[in-house]
């Protein structure tokens, strides 16, 4: 049976006869007030009040130490980064890697790199305020800064101000590479890369509905997308699609390293240049991690010149960067559809 409200064997306390009773606590009278005037005051009460003296004073010694010259951040915050996933997870995980432990080196607070599966799902990490920046392409960048308002673009690769994309057609098509563009590409099969790419999707699309006037499923026999540029360079390059287009940068990098057979798979066609990826940071950050820290964040990222990182991403360095540049992507995204 479900014993009452009371003591462990679920009898009810009570002062009756027969129940221990709380002894009277002893009382002493001390001096204090004004005029002399004796203030009642019981041991306990004493007692309680020792207490909350060495609470107190525990409290602000642990205040001072975590607030003081030597903590390293007065918010005890991590501030936190992911990415567009446009290339090798791994390849990502060690460049960004690197990245974090620069940026805590300089900013004085713990960063911490996440890696996400998706193009949209770095958004929305982004929106939801898990992460506070983040390396975007131009369209994600887009999306990411009208969902959260206040947000800026701050630095982007010097490369980045006049990015590239590049055509690619598997060699049994017979298409060559010309300055018009090419509109043999018409029946093939196309991949394009991500669905959320700038490079990938946003631009090539923009591009064929220029030239043929028409949706791309309107103008190949199958439209697929691969996830990412090196994949796009895979699924061409093995005959799985006939045509597609990608990031010039990994294209360029993969055939140094010798990962493109040119005998299968050559470029036919690139774009006319356009603004793409960036760094982006949220505009609430100030309030979270103190006064001036997003300009902070923006000169660690505008002096970050080590060869390693350069060569990781890959870029040459980079410069300042503002939400206006991106202006000609948020009119492309519109003009067909992947931006409201």
């Amino acid at each position: 049976m479900t014993g009452l409200p009371g003591d462990a064997s679920g009898r009810r306390n009570s002062s009756k006869t027969g129940d221990t009773a709380q002894r009277p606590e002893p009382w002493r009278f001390l001096p204090g007030g004004p005029a002399g005037v004796l203030t009642l005051i019981s041991d306990a009460q004493e007692s309680e009040k020792k207490m909350l003296k060495k609470v107190l004073f525990f409290a602000v010694c642990a205040a001072a130490f975590a607030f003081g010259p030597g903590s390293r951040s007065a918010h005890a915050d991590t501030f936190v980064f992911t990415a567009i996933p446009d290339q090798d997870e791994n390849q990502l995980r060690t460049r960004f890697g690197k990245v974090a432990d620069y940026l805590s080196k300089k900013l004085g607070v713990e960063v911490k790199y996440i890696p996400v599966k998706s193009y949209s799902a770095a958004v929305t990490a982004f929106r939801n305020n898990q992460v506070q920046l983040a390396w975007f392409g131009g369209l994600s960048g887009v999306r990411a800064r009208q969902l959260v308002p206040g947000s800026q673009a701050i630095a982007q690769g010097k490369e980045d101000a006049a990015f590239v994309t590049y055509f690619i057609a598997h060699t049994s098509t017979g298409i060559q590479e010309s300055k018009e563009f090419p509109k043999a590409i018409a029946g093939k099969t196309f991949s394009f890369g991500s669905k959320g790419s700038t490079s990938g999707r946003l631009m090539p699309e923009y591009y064929i509905r220029e030239a043929f006037g028409k949706a791309p499923d309107d103008v190949f026999s199958r439209v697929g997308f691969s996830g990412d540029h090196s994949r796009t360079i895979a699924v061409v390059q093995s005959g799985a699609y006939q045509v597609g287009a990608l990031n010039f940068q990994v294209w360029e990098r993969e055939l140094k390293e010798g990962k493109i057979d040119t005998k299968k798979v050559r470029v036919i066609w690139r774009t006319p240049t356009y603004p793409d990826y960036q760094w982006t940071i949220r505009g609430d950050v100030d309030k979270r991690f103190g006064k001036g820290f997003s300009e902070k964040v923006k000169a660690t990222l505008l002096s970050m010149n080590d060869p390693e990182f350069l060569k990781a991403f890959p870029r040459s360095g980079f410069i300042p960067a503002k939400n206006a540049d991106y202006a000609p992507i948020e009119r492309t995204g519109k003009a067909i559809g992947l931006i409201d």
